[in-house]
């Protein structure tokens, strides 16, 4: 309802109020007429400011809800929690069903996979052993990519290797010549 709308009904019911203080036994029919027209008048009002549909309820917080006859409110939703609490009163609370594990998944969980699971290992000749450079790749394209970077990059190692890890390894290509490099100066002499 807008403003003018409130204004226009509330000048109506006064209207109506202070015709209904003068009324009497004697009262003309003409007045009665007047009081009729008025009477309309303020309906026509009160029709044009009302947007929502009729309360089913008198439920202030389930106004539409569905209607229970026995209630106080004839709010079904609210009458039905009120019944459960007067049950719980009498009865207790509500048995609680025992827990149950979920289903089994269809793809098994993951002590049923075998493990390390597929992904391809770029390594680097560090001159004494094969070490992992960089983190496993679970794309064998993206793994070669990678090491082609690396050799072109500033500071090469001396061999790159691509190893294939699944339940066991496999080496599947190797980039340059690893050379076993003596840490001691003078070969150890």
């Amino acid at each position: 309802m807008n403003h003018a709308q409130l204004t226009a009904l509330g000048r109506a019911l006064r209207l109506l109020g202070e015709h209904g203080e003068a009324l009497s036994a004697d009262t003309p029919d003409a007045r009665l007429h007047e009081v009729k027209a008025d009477l309309r008048r303020a309906l026509d009002l009160l029709d044009e400011s009302v947007v929502g549909a009729t309360p089913t309820t008198r439920c202030a917080e389930h106004p539409h809800g569905p209607v229970d006859e026995a209630a106080p409110d004839l709010c079904l939703l609210c009458e039905t929690r009120r019944r459960a609490a007067r049950r719980a009163e009498f009865n207790g609370p509500a048995p609680q069903a025992p827990y149950t594990a979920p289903a089994p998944s269809r793809y098994g969980t993951r002590a049923d996979r075998p493990q390390p699971q597929q992904r391809w290992l770029a390594e680097l000749w560090n001159g004494q052993e094969w070490q992992l450079c960089g983190t496993p790749r679970r794309d064998r394209r993206e793994a070669e990519l990678y090491i082609s970077a690396l050799r072109r990059g500033s500071r090469p190692a001396m061999a790159y290797r691509l190893v294939h890890e699944f339940t066991d390894y496999e080496v599947l290509r190797i980039w340059g010549t690893p050379v076993k490099v003596d840490i001691e100066p003078l070969g150890n002499l």
